[in-house]
């Protein structure tokens, strides 16, 4: 069964202003592997899409692309916000994707396949997908570490006590990510394929928008419902602990957020 946790509004108001678009090294992995495999650039469909900060980067390479998300929610902000004319969006589910067979040249969903029902999803792929044509299915992971000047061992620390009070409220599909997608690939019915553990980026970023991008996970907003005075709390007490180790005062103040993505490949 597929898992349905970015439905609400203000959720998807949070998680279009505060989620960043995949960084530079997910793209240079999957941007090298279409280099080498896609002959056909005319229709990309970026899958469980949210409010379109993936699909944008695919506008540059194809003709036309097309978000998808079951969030009806998540599609009004991606269709409000500023987007390329060739880049449209749909809501559907990710199990039943209203294209024709083999008309697809790339299938792309970004942190956001654990969510699907894998084995229908699936088949939608093998369904999809032009001969030759590409998949790739990417997440960041939770290994997520703060850097800024001489503090940083301290700002994880902090930050990932804060991982481990949300966690509890985690859906049960997070499963699919701390096995670095290993589930996924094995699931993918295509020879040719590969699964990349260990993509690297560094994310410059606000302490503001920090607070922003932990409010926008899945787990805090099922915190924030089932005891929304303690999950403000968490946010307010961590920025304030995360001002102080920093020595600054200003929530604008910059330091970087080390994320570590996996990727699933595909070729049909």
């Amino acid at each position: 069964m597929a898992a349905h946790l970015f439905a609400a509004k203000d959720h998807a108001a949070v998680y279009q202003k505060y989620r960043f678009p995949p960084p530079e090294n997910l793209q240079g992995v999957i941007l090298s592997y279409l280099e080498k495999k896609v002959t056909s650039f005319h229709l990309a469909v970026d899958v469980g899409c949210g409010t379109g900060q993936s699909s944008h980067l695919l506008a540059k390479r194809f003709e036309k692309v097309v978000g998808t998300d079951v969030s009806e929610a998540q599609i009004e902000e991606a269709k409000r916000t500023a987007h390329p004319p060739n880049v449209s969006y749909l809501v559907c589910p990710a199990e039943e994707l209203p294209f024709e067979d083999r008309s697809v040249d790339l299938l792309t969903a970004f942190t956001a396949a654990h969510w699907f029902d894998i084995p229908r999803f699936m088949k939608e792929v093998d369904r999809l997908l032009k001969p030759s044509g590409c998949v790739a299915l990417s997440t960041n992971t939770l290994d997520m570490r703060l850097h800024y000047k001489d503090c940083s061992e301290k700002l994880t620390e902090i930050f990932q006590e804060v991982q481990g009070q949300i966690f509890p409220y985690s859906n049960e599909k997070i499963k699919f990510v701390t096995d670095d997608y290993k589930a996924i690939f094995d699931s993918l019915p295509f020879q040719d394929k590969e699964r990349i553990t260990e993509i690297l980026d560094k994310l410059p970023m606000s302490v503001a928008d920090l607070m922003g991008y932990i409010q926008s996970f899945s787990s805090y907003q099922i915190f924030l419902k089932a005891q929304p005075e303690a999950a403000k709390s968490l946010i307010q007490n961590t920025e304030q602990r995360i001002l102080e180790t920093m020595e600054v005062s200003s929530r604008e103040t910059k330091l970087e957020l080390c994320t570590r993505h996996v990727c699933v490949l595909g070729y049909k």
